[in-house]
């Protein structure tokens, strides 16, 4: 007969099961009380334009107004026409900036200053008012006129517009330009690229990304910015919402008005905006910034509780 005389161990013990943990979310009170400051601020103020005296009534009268929609389409114009000379002048002046010969470097620099250095309103009134300067304009066999029927209230607010942008442009373009490293310049020409296809096909292409974003946010600016070609007579959204007002007496009315078309215009163009920057991160994001609905969903699943883990 045989006996164990082996023993058990603490080793040969089973372990026991581990306690179910726990998981206690952290409590953001700072949170909860700032979102109920800034909801109670809310209230206040539209409570506050709820008892004000303005006849609320007449915005969806005139919302679609033929003068209202006649005026948005010559703000939209006269945003994508001033836009298009700001950046083909940001562009050349930019380019003139960085060149290694001193007078055109000179011209850029007093051009970019000039511009940025006075305000719009200001260029736009010099521009109107230069027939006490120059009667004729005279161009030859091609054009000759008085300077008062050649400055039109629409030219006046392009000139001063996308003259005013191209000195913007110039220095947004310019920091795109510097962004991209020398040796891709240098490897351009060392495979015998001219400067000019150098710049069109290897350096212009990966500044974009640099230079997309500011000017979308520029883009949405010169919408705003059109509502000062009033001062010159010139019909966009905001003057023919001012005639509409005048003829009307809803003149703050009608105000509220022109800024929710503005608004509408600006959402549009920051979508726009932030799907064009998102194409262009492509190249050089890993991974791509979330859509806006998928932060929605993000935030959506993060209001869950979480699930006690085991």
């Amino acid at each position: 007969m045989t006996v164990d005389t082996e023993k058990k161990g603490p080793e040969d013990t089973p372990p026991a099961a581990p306690e179910a943990i726990k998981a206690v979310p952290v409590r953001h009170y700072g949170r909860y009380l700032s979102a109920l400051i800034a909801l109670v601020a809310l209230g206040a103020i539209v409570y506050a334009f709820a008892q004000g005296k303005i006849n609320w009534g007449a915005i969806p009268d005139y919302f679609f107004d033929e003068r209202i929609i006649s005026g948005m389409r010559e703000t939209l114009l006269l945003t994508v026409l001033s836009m298009l000379i700001g950046v083909g002048g940001g562009i050349l002046l930019a380019v003139m900036r960085l060149s290694r010969n001193p007078v055109t470097s000179s011209i850029a620099w007093f051009y970019i200053w000039f511009f940025r250095g006075t305000p719009v309103l200001v260029q736009l009134f010099v521009w109107f008012n230069l027939g006490f300067v120059f009667e004729y304009i005279n161009l030859g066999p091609i054009y000759k006129d008085e300077w008062s029927d050649f400055m039109t209230p629409f030219l006046t607010a392009l000139l001063g517009l996308g003259l005013n942008e191209a000195a913007y442009m110039a220095e947004i373009c310019r920091a795109g330009l510097l962004s991209v490293d020398e040796g891709q310049t240098e490897a351009a020409h060392a495979l015998g690229m001219s400067h000019s296809k150098t710049l069109r096909r290897v350096v212009l292409p990966q500044a974009m990304r640099v230079i997309v974003p500011p000017t979308g946010n520029e883009v949405i600016n010169m919408l705003k910015t059109t509502s000062l070609v009033a001062a010159v007579q010139y019909y966009e959204l905001l003057r023919n919402a001012q005639d509409i007002g005048q003829s009307s007496g809803a003149t703050v009315e009608v105000l509220f008005l022109a800024a929710t078309w503005y608004l509408i215009m600006t959402s549009i163009l920051s979508v726009g905006q932030y799907y064009l920057e998102r194409h262009y991160a492509r190249g050089s994001s890993r991974q791509l910034p979330p859509t806006p609905w998928q932060k929605v969903k993000a935030n959506l699943l993060s209001l869950r509780r979480p699930e006690v883990a085991r």
